[in-house]
């Protein structure tokens, strides 16, 4: 197995049982405990996991959101996956909504150049990358930019939204499951994602397969508002059954 792989188990493991041990796992993994702490200090670095006397908990049970960037290291491949499996779902022309978030941030990225399209988006980051492209129209929703996620939120990004309808939106969560729908931490982006949800024509949630372990404090919509799920071939087959039968198509990149 290779790092980056045990290190996704180890995370798997502490989301699924909320802690981990550091002696059992290097014996279950069949590597050493200072291998298994090594790991889990590049989890902590990636702001996913919090080191506690003797393992680790996830950050989610310490009601922890991590930052942008540390976000953005994570499950990087899947990431590239999922988007470049999202472009499919782009219309030809035509208007688009793309929420903040690391793997939102992915297609931005790999958006065709050869496409008209009108492209509304709620981080500044990311509209800045956008507005370099000559046959795009950016629309940037202002408001409050929180410093976690670099997302507008708040009235003055609610606003301009009720007056909008776009073919697709493009959306990400930090949690999603049959139980509990779609949620994040914070109540102010929340607001923001439904909105999204119900200015768009169709919907489409871009969520590696660790969100389905994850439940949050602000619930923003249910699964039967989302028309298609892009997610990884890491998610389990029974799981992906369980949630396309909630509503959405669920495509594995």
């Amino acid at each position: 197995m290779y790092a980056e792989e045990r290190q996704q188990e180890i995370l798997r493991r502490a989301r699924e049982a909320g802690r981990v041990d550091v002696v059992r796992l290097a014996e279950e993994l069949e590597v050493t405990t200072e291998t298994i702490r090594r790991d889990l200090t590049v989890l902590e670095r990636a702001g996913v996991l919090r080191r506690v006397h003797g393992g680790a908990i996830p950050v989610e049970r310490l009601g922890f959101e991590p930052g942008l960037a540390a976000r953005d290291e994570v499950m990087t491949s899947e990431k590239e996956r999922i988007a470049k499996a999202a472009l499919a779902e782009l219309p030809d022309d035509g208007s688009v909504i793309i929420d903040a978030g690391t793997t939102t941030g992915r297609l931005v990225h790999v958006l065709p150049a050869d496409r008209e399209l009108t492209v509304i988006v709620n981080s500044p980051p990311l509209a800045t990358v956008l507005a370099t492209r000559p046959n795009l129209t950016v629309i940037m929703l202002g408001g409050r930019v929180r410093g976690k996620t670099l997302a507008a939120v708040d009235d003055l990004a609610l606003q301009p939204l009720r007056h909008l309808h776009a073919d697709v939106a493009f959306i990400a969560a930090n949690g999603c499951s049959v139980e509990h729908g779609l949620t994040t931490p914070d109540p102010a982006e929340a607001a923001i994602k439904r909105a999204m949800i119900e200015a768009s024509e169709r919907s489409v949630l871009l969520a590696d397969h660790t969100k389905f372990t994850n439940t949050y404090l602000a619930k923003f919509g249910t699964l039967g508002q989302i028309d298609v799920l892009v997610t990884d071939s890491g998610i389990d087959p029974a799981l992906a059954a369980r949630l396309a039968a909630a509503g959405p198509e669920v495509i594995r990149a």
